[in-house]
């Protein structure tokens, strides 16, 4: 059986935007019912999400989940602070590397993986103003430069 690509539901285009990702980790994520099928449906967003370590429990907060349609009363809260599952391991590295070193954890995107919703945490730093001007300036020569290829191509 050939193997299964993960299915990309959501991905925080802001956070590449904002934040240096230095790793990235995969966590299970906890939600009802109405939310998994929300989730199917593509309506997440992680705009203005992170993460938080309480108590040895990681969790995401500001991750937007749209009500589900036909989810009547079993909808939940859309900006329900949501639990994330790791190995307990995994998440106390964690907290030591941003109490140590001032990192963030924020969400980077939602997929789903054997049928299993996941979300992808990145370790991230934040980004100066002369980083993101930097970061546009090569996009731009990137984008010049396939530009030309292509014309010299034809």
């Amino acid at each position: 059986m050939p193997q299964q690509q993960p299915k990309t539901v959501a991905q925080n285009k802001k956070a590449l935007h904002e934040y240096f990702v230095l790793e990235s980790y995969e966590a299970g994520i906890e939600l009802f019912g109405t939310e998994v099928k929300s989730v199917r449906e593509g309506r997440v967003n992680l705009k203005d999400a992170w993460c938080s370590i309480v108590e040895g429990e990681i969790f995401v907060n500001g991750m937007h989940i749209s009500p589900y349609d036909h989810g009547n009363i079993f909808n939940r809260d859309p900006l329900r602070v949501k639990k994330l599952l790791m190995h307990k391991k995994e998440i106390m590295r964690l907290l030591g590397t941003t109490k140590q070193q001032g990192l963030t954890l924020i969400p980077l995107s939602v997929y789903f993986k054997k049928g299993k919703a996941k979300v992808q945490v990145g370790l991230c730093k934040g980004k100066k103003l002369y980083d993101k001007r930097d970061a546009a300036a090569q996009k731009e020569a990137e984008r010049h430069m396939e530009r030309e290829f292509k014309e010299r191509m034809h």
